[in-house]
This record gives C-alpha cells, structure tokens and sequence, in this order.
C-alpha cells in the first residue's frame, strides 16, 4: 500500500487494523459532485463475536446524504475488512461504522443497517442514524 491510501491496482491489502481502516475511508473520499443520496451495500460482512469468539455474518447497509464528498468504494471495502478480526456486538458496529462515515466525509446524514445473519435462532437488524437522515 502507498503510503497516500490504497494501491492503484492489483489485490486489496489486509488492513493492519482498525485506525488504518478509518485513516483510509477518511484519505481516498472523493468528490460528492451533485448527488444528493448514496447508499452501499455490503453483503459479505463478518465481525467476531466478542463472547464466544465466533465470526457473525451479515449485511451492511450505509446509505447517507454527502455534504462534499463520497465514500470511495474500495476505501469501504478495505474497510469493513478490518472488521473481520474485531470483536464487536452487532448493535455497537452500526454505532461505529456510522460515526466513522461521518468522521470520514461529514454527510448531511447517514443511516447505517447491519444485519446479522440468523444464529441460535435469532437475526438482529441494527439502525444508526446520524444527522439528517437521508430520504
């Protein structure tokens, strides 16, 4: 990886941790241009379960209202990468990813959904909203 942000071309590096994940999305946002909502999705999400160890899977969904700049796409996925190895309860990484797009790019708002596939029987859908969310 250079040391500006992600490499121009070839594979995506693992982030080395969470700092240099948010250092990233924060360093490769681009130009919001005139667009008045994004919304991205992240189908293929893990994170540990910080009780029992476990990767929990699920869906993110950030969708928000860019105020001057966008999230780079695979600024996000590097990312969310980094998540991979964090122990963290699914009502907590909707809170954390949602105050990172907004230390990020400062949206007029942003909503944040994860969605945590089915385990033991129970699925949990979490909501952080930020600012003015968008419509």
């Amino acid at each position: 990886m250079k040391d500006t942000g992600l490499p121009e071309s070839g594979p995506l590096p693992r982030p080395a941790d969470l700092s240099e994940a948010r250092r990233v999305l924060r360093q490769e946002a681009i130009p919001a241009g005139n667009v008045q909502r994004v919304t991205l999705r992240a189908v293929e999400f893990t994170a540990i379960c910080p009780r029992t160890g476990q990767p929990d899977f699920g869906t993110v969904t950030i969708d928000y209202a860019p105020r001057d700049q966008c999230m780079e796409s695979k600024a996000l996925k590097f990312y969310l990468w980094a998540y991979r190895d964090e122990g963290a309860f699914c009502e907590d990484l909707s809170a954390r990813i949602a105050d990172d797009v907004v230390s990020a790019i400062a949206p007029r708002g942003v909503r944040v959904t994860v969605h945590q596939a089915v385990r033991g029987g129970i699925e949990i859908v979490a909501v952080a909203e930020r600012g003015a969310p968008p419509r």
